[in-house]
């Protein structure tokens, strides 16, 4: 069964088509609408996307490979990101990374078994000034210490 988008994702979908003449031009946005509907990018999902865009599953593909913020597994509710570039790293992130790993038990590229949390370190978050940064999901936390993690982790539903 191949991947076909929902109603309201299709009909977004269409609207950038008519906007490029060229359906390679709507790869980046299609494969938003997709990981959105579905939450990450299966083999499936890129096969089908690329049929839909005229271009091959490979070069998709090396789309999917290039963008940290694509998935092509399932990940927790709640993604924790770490920047992982010099200013986070001297400011103390490698700890972060450490202290996240020891307290959900899971490695980097790692889901909790509940589900829960997914821990990445991440390339560059573009707040060096304000070191260490974690993203979690889409909201970003500067001057990132344990306690202040903490006190984030805390309030999540």
């Amino acid at each position: 069964m191949s991947f076909s988008f929902k109603t309201e994702h299709q009909k977004h979908l269409k609207a950038l088509l008519k906007k490029y003449p060229d359906k390679r031009s709507v790869a980046l946005p299609a494969l938003h609408l997709a990981q959105e509907q579905e939450g990450y990018l299966s083999t499936e999902i890129i096969e089908s996307l690329a049929e839909m865009l005229d271009i091959t599953p490979a070069s998709l593909m090396d789309t999917v490979s290039f963008y940290t913020m694509f998935h092509t597994k399932p990940r927790g509710k709640y993604l924790l990101q770490v920047c992982q570039t010099l200013s986070c790293s001297l400011a103390g992130a490698d700890q972060i990374v450490d202290h996240l790993a020891h307290k959900y038990r899971i490695k980097v590229g790692e889901t909790t078994e509940d589900g829960r949390f997914t821990l990445l370190k991440v390339e560059c978050l573009g707040s060096c000034g304000t070191a260490p940064v974690v993203q979690i999901n889409d909201d970003y936390y500067e001057r990132v210490t344990k306690d202040k993690l903490k006190r984030i982790l805390d309030k999540l539903p």
